[in-house]
């Protein structure tokens, strides 16, 4: 479903519970205030009927809810609307007085436990944080992972990894680029990754390529990879896909590590180029002839392209240059419509 315009629905059923709403909202970007039909609040607000009516159309609209009510009363409603940690938003309950913020639901992966810090916050509130790795005052690399963009291949890993953590085994850490950061609090670096040598012990991998983790291994996927992109004219939105899933399972490249599409600015009217950076969230950038010309000379050039384009390399250099001048991973593929073309980008 398509997410709210909103990121977090602040939900009140009584009136002191809606004024405690309106200072939340007046302090939480994109936030949306939600009162019960049956409470007197004057001020501005979305009306809803029965609170599980409105939660089972809104629930996964949201990104994040904050219900100031009873514990029990949200329990009781979202019980059956939660899938899994690693979908599920993150849910914060508050007490119509103010004095708590707790992070009943997704504290990690959804991230209720930064809202709960944040609501508290923002109200002079108390934030209940009850997941162990915070409590013991350990890295939780779920969270960790969320704020340093990378994206999580096998989340049933996350449990073992948690749990090493919090017997203080040290579990290991395979991150060549340092995209956690060059000192990562109870893991143990590692300069290489073979997922036979490493046995039993959980380890974390920062990767863009396909690794089979299993529950012991967690896989974390890295923004790391710029596409480059051509098409013929009108070409459709599953052409698209299926021609760039196809090549990244050739090159056993991870779908999740897909930081941008890039292309050139002729390309700029096709509405499948658009849909597809729509479908995998990510940004879309068109480059200009001079441009492209910048890395001529790092491309394979094509007199047919030029002809039609004005310029010998499109999904070629603009993969490149999307990836700051990386290196090509995947050089130019085709099919008859399709060009696809993959880098990596450059650390420093």
């Amino acid at each position: 479903m398509k997410k709210a315009e909103a990121e977090t629905a602040v939900w009140a059923l009584t009136n002191g519970a809606a004024n405690l709403g309106a200072r939340l909202v007046s302090v939480l970007p994109r936030a949306r205030l939600l009162v019960s039909k049956s409470s007197d609040y004057q001020g501005q607000a979305e009306r809803f009927g029965k609170l599980a009516v409105a939660l089972n159309n809104n629930f996964n609209r949201f990104s994040g809810h904050v219900f100031i009510m009873a514990a029990g009363i949200v329990v009781r409603h979202i019980a059956g609307l939660l899938k899994h940690k690693a979908k599920d938003p993150a849910v914060v309950v508050m007490d119509e007085t103010g004095r708590w913020a707790i992070s009943l639901v997704s504290g990690h992966l959804g991230g209720a436990n930064r809202l709960a810090r944040k609501v508290a916050m923002a109200v002079g509130a108390q934030a209940v944080i009850t997941t162990a790795t915070d409590c013991l005052d350990l890295p939780a690399i779920d969270s960790l992972a969320a704020g340093c963009g990378l994206k999580i291949a096998n989340p049933a890993a996350i449990k073992n990894v948690s749990m090493a953590l919090i017997k203080g085994l040290d579990p290991l850490l395979y991150d060549p680029e340092n995209w956690l950061g060059p000192e990562v609090k109870g893991f143990k670096k590692i300069n290489s990754f073979n997922r036979q040598d490493e046995g039993r012990q959980p380890t974390v991998v920062v990767s863009d390529t396909l690794i089979s983790g299993g529950k012991q291994h967690l896989i974390l996927h890295p923004p790391s990879l710029a596409v480059g992109l051509g098409c013929r004219k009108n070409s459709s939105l599953d052409e698209l896909r299926r021609t760039l899933f196809q090549v990244l399972d050739k090159y056993s490249l991870a779908r999740q590590s897909i930081s941008c599409l890039a292309t050139s600015e002729i390309k700029r009217p096709e509405k499948s180029i658009h849909q597809l950076a729509d479908l995998l969230g990510v940004k879309l950038i068109f480059y200009s002839n001079a441009e492209l010309e910048t890395v001529a000379d790092l491309v394979r050039g094509s007199d047919l392209v030029e002809k039609h384009v004005g310029v010998k390399s499109v999904c070629e250099a603009a993969a490149i240059l999307a990836a700051g001048k990386g290196r090509l991973v995947v050089p130019k593929q085709k099919t008859s419509r399709v060009t696809v073309a993959v880098a990596r980008k450059t650390f420093t």
